[in-house]
């Protein structure tokens, strides 16, 4: 249990820290004298330059591209020769998963710091060792009775491929007796980035916390008391594709520490949680709750489940206020969901199990901790006190946590109620469907881990597939895509002169869709419900399963238009919750199609409609950035003003965007290249967008406008504009012929935006095509998406790379095959990936040569054999040694031909491998009766082959070498079958 006053510690955390980072900036191979190591800022725990990361989970992340030899020459990367820091990480969903431990126990967090120092190809294991040593024992002062190194014992023994690492032993071997040097199995002490890459040896240290023993035996075995502390990676590897490993030319030292254990041990605690990272966030606890002290109980001895609830609120706190801080937001999709998962998790905990019996969990709670996290971590990671780099401010990450709770608690209640009715009609089944799973989920809010748990509890299964189905259909609408045979909902003149002369209803007001912020939030909407249409009728009223289509005197959803897809999101009543899947707009009607989740909905009812801004972000982010594509467009292209570049069409989504333009011939890869480089240029410069109503016929005449070929626009029409240059609308308007303007992208538009193009964060074109004579098409993604396109082309990159070592020929050869098949078929870069064609067309070049030379080779082979041969006799039957190749069969014929013109000839070869027979025959005129074509076709049946061709001349092969002896022996006897002996 904490210390209630923890002022007077001799290692406050924040010591700890520093220690570390000024130990090794201390130190190099050469005393000091080559600068120590470098202060490296931790990297964002979103990875943004690595889309194979739902989180920064480990130190050396950032340094992947220097242990890959893919860092940049010009990146800040480049130059280092060691670096040192406190790495922000986290550890919750994908590979490497804390989030379902985090509470049970004492140790286990889904947020966490690793100290680390690293080596780019300077010191290695000598230095890495004693360094170690040095800081645990003559810094930190631990005792040296109570350490354990472990080092790898290599897989030999098994008949694998990796020695025993005795080196590191014997350097710990300098300060530890030889009991507590312990070889470790390739699972603990041997890593590897991935199937193919740079691996090594680790070596680690461990921890006895209680002392006076020999606790060999308990060294990674998950004893609690014997803690691993350190852990090395020596990078002197490389795993092949072929799992062979060879030696880098640059070892590599990848040291983490985690900062958490390392404190608990110098501030003589027996768990992570007792520490001043801890307390401060556990005395709020208390005081905000009134629940009893935190007491570091597990298990069953924590009878009422406060002490692990007090871990889960605490652990989760810190990885929410980090995470928002860099970026991350709740949400539905990749970490933004593991996110929402993490901070449901930890209110669900607080409300069951910190709040006393006669008090209530408030909205507010949760997200008032996060202040916290700044105190005590502000010091060392700043951007927590402001991250203008992502727009975010303590209040910021507090808002949007308080935003997230007060929307969980608002569905927990009314979700558990349904989950009650679901299990009572399931539990015939023994399992809760995976349509109530997804509805569960989509309508009330609850992940499909809640479900599970709450099924577990009641003796029941989750079908999970039927639930991923689910999940994938409503993935496919949001995407705007129409499944066979699902009903699309329309309102045809009829039904509109119904509502307004028989019904009564005026048009939708939907002025308020543009009322959000483009981050991904935005206000709830408030309206009446004036129609209910099932695609033959109005209805009164519409019940629970019903999919129909509701008409709002007021809407805050986007009607699909522009090009600009639909909003998706939520519609409840005091008795019903609706989900909109589908949204369009019948002659001033907004049409809000999807399915009746539960309860009933009655024509008058009020209801709140819940936009998906999330979704929406996502669109906008790409809609956006069609503005900005289209300007770059007109810039490259049509620079000179004698080339006219108009839209022609688009199509935004969440997940792409394509546009359409009048173009008379196919782009260049280097101008695809420039307009790119345009967009992120704008991308990156963080401009506003400014967005106003204004007089169409005022609006049309600013310089440098932008408007769709054939569109009518509406007046007043809505200016979007964007640029480089200062602005606002009014200056637009008051100096229309201002040449400034020419560097603005100024369009009409009613779609949904960005408040600022750095939103977007990047923009990759990802193909260019041509759809109808003098109209291009290029499709471009934004966001996470741009960032994947790039890393495929990296990772593609590195394959080539691997290609081009490959001295085997014909390997080489299989392996350009092969890549050309997967390019085409992976979704990257365009101009990357048309470097990459290119890069492999050197590669067959250099087969082409090798193929070339060899056959001179062959050729001139046959050639001095066929001057050789001894020709006599009535015809000739010969074996030629040049591995199957017909060319050099053909020049070897010739010259035989030349020497004995009137003598009937066939030829064969074989490969080496088996996999090929050739044979060639020439019959001069008069030569008894024989036939070339019948000649090689005797032969070559003895191998499963044919061949073609003339009496005088015929040619064939077969793939099979293993009748060869019986094919040349049919072609000897062949002449003889014809009287020709």
């Amino acid at each position: 249990q904490g210390d209630p006053d923890m002022s007077e510690l001799e290692w406050p955390v924040s010591k700890v820290r520093k220690t570390f980072i000024e130990f090794f900036q201390s130190k190099d191979e050469k005393g000091g004298a080559d600068g120590g190591h470098t202060f490296w800022a931790s990297n964002s725990v979103v990875p943004y330059d690595d889309p194979t990361l739902l989180f920064t989970n480990a130190g050396m992340n950032q340094f992947k591209p220097i242990f890959m030899g893919t860092v940049d020459p010009k990146s800040p990367l480049a130059p280092l020769k060691r670096a040192c820091n406190s790495q922000k990480c986290i550890r919750a969903g994908g590979k490497h998963n804390d989030l379902d431990d985090v509470g049970k126990d004492v140790y286990h967090h889904t947020f966490f710091e690793m100290l680390g120092n690293w080596s780019f190809a300077t010191y290695f294991k000598k230095e890495a060792t004693a360094w170690a040593w040095e800081l645990l024992t003559n810094v930190y002062g631990l005792e040296p009775d109570r350490l354990y190194a472990t080092y790898c014992e290599g897989d030999l023994h098994k008949g694998g491929t990796v020695p025993p690492d005795d080196e590191t032993r014997e350097l710990w071997l300098q300060y530890l007796p030889p009991e507590r040097v312990l070889k470790g199995n390739m699972k603990d002490n041997f890593w590897e980035m991935g199937d193919t890459g740079p691996c090594g040896p680790c070596t680690e240290l461990h921890y006895d916390r209680i002392g006076g023993r020999n606790a060999a035996h308990l060294v990674n075995m998950d004893d609690p008391n014997v803690l691993e502390i350190w852990n090395v990676v020596f990078i002197q590897m490389f795993r092949n594709k072929d799992q062979s490993l060879s030696m880098l030319p640059g070892k590599h030292v990848d040291t983490g520490m985690g900062l958490e254990r390392i404190t608990s041990i110098l501030q003589g605690k027996m768990s992570n949680y007792d520490t001043d990272i801890f307390t401060p966030i556990f005395d709020a606890i208390h005081k905000r709750t009134g629940v009893r002290p935190y007491t570091g109980k597990v298990g069953k001895e924590d009878t009422d489940g406060v002490d692990m609830a007090y871990r889960v609120v605490a652990d989760h706190i810190r990885t929410l206020t980090i995470a928002v801080t860099d970026g991350a937001q709740p949400g539905n999709d990749g970490r933004n969901y593991v996110i929402r998962r993490i901070l449901r998790r930890g209110v669900r905990y607080a409300r069951q199990y910190l709040y006393p019996a006669g008090t209530q969990y408030e909205a507010g709670f949760f997200s008032s901790l996060s202040s916290l996290v700044v105190d005590v971590l502000g010091e060392a990671f700043p951007e927590l006190k402001g991250n203008p780099g992502v727009g975010m401010t303590p209040e910021k990450v507090a808002s949007i946590i308080y935003e997230e709770e007060v929307s969980f608690l608002r569905t927990l209640d009314r979700g558990i109620a349904q989950f009650e009715k679901f299990a009572e009609v399931d539990k015939g089944a023994g399992r809760i469907s995976g349509e109530h799973a997804f509805m569960l989920y989509d309508t009330f809010g609850f992940p499909v881990d809640l479900t599970l748990l709450m099924a577990e509890e009641k003796g029941i299964s989750v079908d999970s597939q039927g639930y991923e189905e689910c999940m994938e259909k409503q993935r496919a609408k949001s995407r705007g895509e129409a499944k066979e045979g699902e009903v699309v909902l329309v309102l045809e003149a009829e039904q509109t002169d119904k509502l307004a002369k028989e019904l009564g209803v005026t048009a939708t007001d939907d002025t308020s869709k543009y009322e959000w912020t483009s981050a991904g939030s935005g206000p709830r909407g408030n309206a009446t419900v004036k129609a209910i249409w099932d695609g033959k009728e109005f209805l009164s009223e519409a019940k629970e399963g019903t999919y129909c289509g509701l008409i709002f005197d007021r809407t805050n959803f986007y009607a699909e238009a522009g090009g600009q897809l639909f909003d998706t999101g939520r519609v409840t009543t005091s008795d019903a919750v609706f989900n909109v899947q589908n949204v369009q707009k019948f002659g001033g009607y907004i049409l809000h199609s999807g399915n009746l989740g539960s309860g009933l909905v009655k024509v008058g009812d009020a209801a709140e409609l819940d936009v998906d801004y999330e979704r929406r972000s996502l669109i906008a982010a790409n809609h956006t950035s069609t503005h900005l594509l289209n300007f770059a467009l007109r810039k490259v292209l049509g620079g000179d003003g004698a080339v006219n570049i108009d839209q022609r069409g688009s199509i935004v989504g969440p997940d792409k965007l394509r546009f359409d333009f009048s173009y008379g011939k196919p782009m260049k890869v280097e101008e695809v290249e420039q307009v790119r480089t345009l967009v992120q240029e704008l991308i990156r410069g963080g401009y506003p967008l400014q967005k106003k109503e204004v007089a169409l016929s005022a609006a049309k005449q600013i310089k440098s406008l932008r408007a769709v070929f054939g569109e009518v626009y509406p007046d007043p029409v809505r200016v979007v504009s964007v640029g480089s240059v200062s602005h606002s609308i009014d200056d637009l308007l008051s100096q229309p012929d201002n040449s400034e303007w020419e560097k603005l992208s100024v369009e009409f538009c009613g779609g949904t935006h960005m408040d600022n193009t750095k939103e977007a964060v990047d923009f990759s074109i990802l193909g260019e095509e041509g759809t109808a004579k003098g109209v291009r098409r290029v499709v471009c993604v934004t966001r996470d998406a741009a960032r994947q396109a790039k890393q495929a082309a990296d990772d593609f990159d590195v394959r080539v790379a691997n290609a081009g070592s490959i001295s085997d020929m014909s390997e080489l050869d299989r392996e350009i095959s092969s890549m050309r098949t997967d390019v085409d078929a992976i979704v990257m870069d365009y101009v990357r990936k048309d470097a990459i064609k290119k890069s492999i067309d050197k590669l067959k070049d250099k087969v082409l040569a090798w193929e070339k030379q060899v056959i001179k080779e062959k050729t001139d082979s046959a050639l001095r054999w066929a001057e050789a041969l001894e020709v006599g006799g009535k015809f000739v039957v010969e074996e030629v040694d040049v591995d199957g190749d017909v060319k050099a069969i053909d020049a070897a014929m010739k010259t035989i031909n030349t020497r004995a013109p009137a003598l009937p000839v066939c030829l064969l070869s074989r490969s080496s491998k088996g996999d090929k027979v050739s044979c060639l025959a020439v019959v001069p005129a008069g030569a008894g009766g024989l036939d070339a074509k019948d000649w090689i076709n005797a032969a070559l049946e003895k191998c499963g082959g044919k061949g073609g061709g003339k009496s005088d001349r015929a040619q064939g092969a077969a793939k099979d070498a293993s009748g060869f002896e019986q094919a040349v022996a049919a072609a000897k006897a062949y002449p003889a079958s014809k009287g020709l002996a």
